[in-house]
This record gives structure tokens, sequence and C-alpha cells, in this order.
């Protein structure tokens, strides 16, 4: 069995993304995730829904770069690395930008992507750009729909509640006609989303609070006639444990890659890291020797 680990990239700063692929790429990592927000507004009166006292940990001056134009980037300078995001606001954009989006970057790089969505929470971001925050999950579901039809590369049409285009085709195709879909987030509805799809992303948990996880996607994934470490069900997640126990336990279970971001250094949640780029090869290096290779041997 495989132990296979994803790198995190939040608050990085942009120069640092292609070195950081090629270390991780040399360290054993499976892939890296993008991060995504469009802006950070100077009133948020929205809640940040994965801390308990609501805000969200960064500043307005942490860099956001573009996950496309990331993957791009690291994708060129690697050869078996894999991307995705964790995870990109899907319904701030247009289902038919974000199929070219996705078809393009897999065509790119070999079919080593796929599309990690999540449903937002930042209703700032939504109203900058006008788009309904209430109906965003909604828009979500058909958006999907929209994204599959078009990475075929056939003639496609739709006539949906939220989307509607008449028959047109989409060139690149996806490789294989589609681009995995996983979807982000903690909720009921994201859950029964991912079940629905082709994975489900998390974050980084105590070890019984990420059991308890994996037991409601279980349910969700049963409610679909699914199960967990099937059909190439992909689930992604950090445990807060360095135990090898624990990583075996739950790659058993089902869980298909963990997280970590051992070049995640001093500064970097403040827009004003002190870290430079060898300092995170050395980091992304040593992960690598004392993690990931013993956990394979």
């Amino acid at each position: 069995m495989t132990i296979r680990f994803w790198h995190t990239t939040a608050w990085m700063p942009p120069e640092v993304f292609a070195p950081l692929a090629v270390a991780c790429e040399d360290a054993g990592f499976e892939g890296v995730l993008v991060s995504d927000h469009l802006v950070f507004p100077d009133q948020l009166d929205s809640s940040y829904p994965y801390h308990d006292d609501g805000e969200p940990g960064w500043v307005a001056a942490t860099p956001w770069i573009d996950s496309w134009v990331a993957i791009g980037a690291m994708a060129a300078v690697t050869t078996r690395l894999r991307f995705s995001q964790n995870v990109y606001v899907f319904p701030l954009r247009h289902p038919v930008e974000v199929a070219k989006l996705a078809s393009s970057a897999a065509a790119v790089s070999g079919g080593r992507v796929a599309l990690g969505a999540g449903v937002g929470w930042m209703k700032e971001e939504f109203e900058m750009l006008g788009e309904d925050h209430h109906t965003r999950g909604a828009r979500t579901d058909e958006g999907l729909e929209v994204c599959r039809k078009l990475w075929t590369g056939e003639a496609v049409s739709h006539d949906g509640r939220f989307y509607s285009f008449p028959t047109v085709t989409m060139s690149p195709a996806a490789p294989g006609g589609s681009v995995p879909v996983w979807i982000g987030g903690h909720s009921e509805p994201a859950l029964r989303r991912a079940a629905r799809n082709d994975g489900w992303m998390g974050g980084a948990y105590p070890v019984d609070e990420a059991d308890a996880m994996l037991d409601r996607l279980d349910a969700a994934l049963e409610a679909e006639g699914r199960r967990l470490g099937e059909d190439g069900f992909e689930v992604i997640l950090g445990l807060q444990t360095m135990n090898p126990a624990d990583f075996r336990r739950f790659a058993e279970r089902g869980v298909t890659g963990f997280l970590a971001a051992p070049a995640m250094l001093k500064g970097d949640r403040s827009g004003a890291p002190t870290a430079t780029v060898d300092d995170r090869r050395r980091a992304i290096a040593a992960f690598g020797e004392t993690v990931i290779a013993p956990l394979n041997a």
C-alpha cells in the first residue's frame, strides 16, 4: 500500500510555486493543491466557517495566485506530479469558462489535473462579481453538469435553471473526455455533492475527528450506492498525527492522499514571508526523507 501526500500552497508567494513543484516531485509527493480567493475585502462581515472565532487567519497582503496560472506553471516543470485546488470557488465563475480552463490545464499537463470545487463562504466576493450567494450550491451542481458535457469534446447543448446555450463544441476536449471533480467542504450538502462526483477533500483533523468525518462521508456514499475505497473515489485530508500506524489505517479505510505543508514557513500568512526558496526546498526534501520514504519502504 502506497501512502501518498499532497502539498498545500495556501499563502505562499507566487515565485515559489515552480521550484516547490520540482522539489515535491523529487521528494515523492503525489501532488500539489492550490488555494483560491479573488480579493480580500477591507470590511469582512462573512464568518470563516473553519475557525471557531470566524476569523480567516490571513490578511489583505497575503497572496492568492490564480490557481490555473499556478497549475500551468507547475505542470510545465514537472512530469509526474498531479494538481488540483483546495478549493476553487466554483460558483463565482461561469461554468463554461471553468470547463475551458480545466480542460486546457488537463490537456497541457497530460491529464494530471482535477477540479477541486467548493461553493465558497465569502459573501463579499459574490457581491463584487454580481453572483447570487444564496443559490451557489444549486448553481454548482448545474455548473458541474455543464462542465462534464463540454469536457467530452462532443457537440452539446444545455437548457437549465441557471445556464442555457445552443449546441457548441469545446476543444481541446479533456483527456479521456473528462476531468475528475473533487468536492471540498464539511457540510452535509458538500459531502452529498462529493458522493455524486469523483472525490472529497477535507481539512486537517485530529484522528478521532477524521474518523467521524469519514463516517459521515461513508453515509453520503452509501446513499448513492457507493462505498469508500472503491470505484476510484479519491479522499484527501490532513491528519494531526505523525504516527505511521494512523496513516496506514486511514489509507486502508479509503483515504488516497494526506495533506502536508512542510514548505509553509514563517511569515506566509501575513504576506511577509521570511523563508527563502532554498529554505522551502530543504523542508520538502526533509519531509520526503523522514516521512514519505519510511512510510513506503
